[in-house]
């Protein structure tokens, strides 16, 4: 398998400073805007499908919480109607001193690590005002020195070797280019121009004081329960991203991988065609 760079292959400067920068912005306000988020849905661990959550009707599609069976506390999660024991795990979990309590999530996955809406709502708002104003810069520069059509837009012939990509990662053979291949080139476009104006935009639509001004993103997105649950898939979304993501850099060749967005300069494959 071809996992490693190389030794005999050229250096290379890929990433532009502007892509680093944004780059290393992202993964600290990902990290905080995950945590304090999860710390506001304890609030209210229930996801629907319309303008409003379902008293006289149900609209539920995900709900974590927690029930007695035989006399014993166990954490239930419900999806579409499709209930789950995630005892320890969801809905009860353990504290420090190893009792079980009536928690939604574990403390190590939320800012603060205990119940506190206020606080979890302002690390959340500012790192996600920081998140756009990233964002923003991000698309500004990467359209005036071309990263964002030169090596972000996916080309007939990026899709056209797409399968042949995919497979190779699959297999592992992963290769070092002097430009993006045509799944990093798909998967980053996916996650930079849908899946963060996304959530920026089912943020917003979330707001009340957003509703008042723009009373169109609530039709847009079908009511803000379904903002609310577009909100947390499109989280499900990065955090599988950002998983994979990690895990494609250390096959590939951590400290290679990583000289790139740190320096800009990558090592790549000696028999590399330079595009």
């Amino acid at each position: 398998m071809k996992l490693l760079a190389n030794r005999d292959g050229p250096l290379v400067y890929r990433q532009r400073l502007a892509t680093r920068l944004t780059h290393w912005v992202w993964v600290v306000c990902l990290f905080f805007l995950l945590l304090s988020g999860l710390q506001i849905f304890t609030a209210r661990p229930d996801l629907y499908i319309g303008q409003q959550s379902g008293f006289a009707f149900e609209n539920r599609v995900l709900s974590i919480g927690a029930a007695f069976d035989q006399g014993e506390l166990g954490g239930v999660t419900t999806v579409f109607g499709r209930s789950f024991d995630t005892t320890g795990v969801l809905g009860v979990v353990e504290d420090a001193d190893g009792n079980f309590q009536m928690q939604t999530f574990p403390g190590w996955l939320t800012i603060p690590s205990y119940r506190d809406l206020a606080t979890g709502r302002i690390v959340h708002f500012f790192f996600a005002w920081v998140l756009v104003g990233t964002l923003a810069l991000w698309l500004v520069a990467s359209l005036v020195n071309r990263h964002l059509t030169r090596d972000i837009l996916p080309r007939g012939r990026d899709l056209a070797a797409l399968p042949g990509d995919i497979a190779d990662h699959a297999r592992l053979r992963l290769h070092h280019r002097r430009s993006y291949g045509p799944l990093q080139k798909l998967s980053y476009f996916t996650i930079l121009i849908v899946v963060l104006p996304l959530m920026v935009a089912t943020g917003l639509t979330m707001s009340p004081g957003v509703n008042a001004y723009a009373p169109w993103m609530l039709d847009l997105f079908g009511g803000r329960q379904t903002a609310r649950t577009i909100h947390f898939v499109l989280m499900l979304a990065l955090v599988a991203f950002a998983a994979i993501h990690i895990a494609m850099v250390l096959l590939a060749g951590p400290f290679n991988e990583m000289r790139s967005m740190v320096t800009g300069w990558i090592r790549i494959d000696g028999k590399e065609d330079e595009r």
